[in-house]
């Protein structure tokens, strides 16, 4: 399931989610938290939705089916984070990843400060793995904006007090791509892994962090461990950008079903058995 909002350019939100779950041969259903106008260019207007009416689909799709995970990005308003928070404090589903959106990369407002109090005091510790940027990051714990590995680091460990069992801090838009793996182990010890990659030098990045989210969940769901997620994640994020193709006038999407275009057998033409004279 991902609780997520809506972008008309499908280049993250529900519909990119979807996308990257249909990728990984998963099945999803979504949620969403609030209605955006938005382009490749920017985002113009947000309409966060009824927390009962976020409430009623939360719960509509538990009585109905079992969840496998479940992916949060954008909530929106403090009332439909709290509606979220209600739900999962009383269903607790397995593999909770949280992709602790709180504004657009154009810099737009998306939570509220006591929708992110809320994300931190009850969401956060729910989750079985946060996903924050940089910028989230440094938000989060309180911190002064990151430029390195140790600010990274002083970061994640932040993030743990607050609750996190896991945090991949991910740092593409730092001067030296690195992003960082931080998470406890069953007797409670912290182990972190460091993952470096070249730049990806394209203008169709829009939308990475809800794929790379979304696309943990999925290997959670399918029973891999937080370690192996995180790198499978990164390499089909690495490769969507890598396949994508130019949208728009602003930031592109990823392409979020470059498999389907790979490998793919022609059929062969159907001759006729009695050529027609």
């Amino acid at each position: 399931m991902t609780i997520a909002g809506f972008d008309p350019s499908s280049g993250a939100g529900v519909t990119a989610d979807i996308k990257t779950i249909a990728a990984h041969n998963c099945y999803g259903v979504a949620c969403i938290t609030a209605l955006t106008v938005q382009s490749t260019s920017r985002v113009s207007r947000v309409e966060p939705l009824a927390a009962d009416l976020v409430s009623s689909t939360l719960r509509e799709l538990a009585e109905d089916l079992e969840l496998s995970a479940v992916k949060i990005g954008m909530l929106g308003s403090v009332q439909v984070t709290r509606t979220v928070a209600e739900f999962l404090e009383e269903l607790r589903p397995p593999n909770i990843v949280l992709d602790p959106i709180l504004q657009s990369s154009s810099g737009t407002p998306l939570l509220d400060r006591e929708g992110q109090e809320i994300l931190v005091s009850r969401l956060l510790p729910l989750a079985d793995v946060i996903t924050p940027n940089v910028d989230e990051a440094s938000a989060l714990a309180g911190l002064p904006d990151m430029t390195n590995l140790l600010q990274m680091k002083k970061a994640a460990t932040r993030i743990h007090e607050l609750g996190s069992k896991a945090v991949v801090i991910t740092g593409g838009h730092m001067e030296k791509a690195v992003d960082l793996l931080s998470y406890r182990t069953r007797d409670g010890k912290v182990e972190r892994q460091v993952f470096r990659a070249e730049r990806q030098r394209s203008t169709s990045t829009h939308g990475t962090g809800c794929a790379f989210s979304t696309a943990i969940a999925c290997h959670l769901a399918e029973g891999r461990r937080v370690p192996e997620s995180v790198l499978l994640a990164k390499a089909y994020v690495t490769a969507a950008i890598t396949n994508a193709y130019p949208l728009g006038r602003g930031v592109g999407p990823v392409h979020h079903l470059y498999r389907m275009h790979q490998n793919v057998r022609r059929p062969e033409p159907v001759r006729d058995p009695e050529p027609v004279s």
